[in-house]
């Protein structure tokens, strides 16, 4: 690994993490788009991957980062459940991360959270929540 690389350690790992997922989520059917952030005003149903937050996880000889993914399903309806389909495909889709990442190695990825809560009138919010640790390499 460069020096460069081990300088951006945090932010080098959450892009590559963050690129495998999207790359992952935008391969879900059933939804009308991904996006990146808040404040879309897409058709529902769409998928937002929120913040990937990178903490140390490194060892004696080896850069590690830990992350934390947020994923968001915004949908409408009678009740949740087209939502529930949907975050339990997220689910998958997160846990299918490739293990190699563009200089990094997955050692893990593990939900934290997931639930579908009430958003509106008729409006639903799946969260799935994850964290996916990382060695360079």
């Amino acid at each position: 690994m460069g020096e460069g690389s081990a300088i951006n350690g945090g932010i080098g790992a959450a892009a590559a993490v963050r690129a495998g997922v999207l790359a992952r989520l935008r391969a879900i059917g059933g939804v009308n788009g991904v996006w990146e952030g808040a404040g879309v005003s897409a058709a529902v149903p769409f998928v937002l991957l929120g913040d990937v937050v990178a903490s140390d996880w490194s060892t004696k000889d080896a850069m590690g980062r830990e992350l934390r993914i947020a994923v968001t399903v915004r949908d409408r309806g009678d009740s949740p459940a087209r939502a529930g389909v949907l975050a339990t495909a997220v689910e998958a889709a997160v846990a299918g991360l490739p293990r190699e990442l563009d200089g990094w190695r997955v050692a893990s990825v593990v939900l934290l959270r997931s639930s579908v809560v009430a958003s509106g009138k008729g409006q639903w919010a799946a969260m799935v929540d994850h964290r996916v640790r990382v060695l360079a390499g």
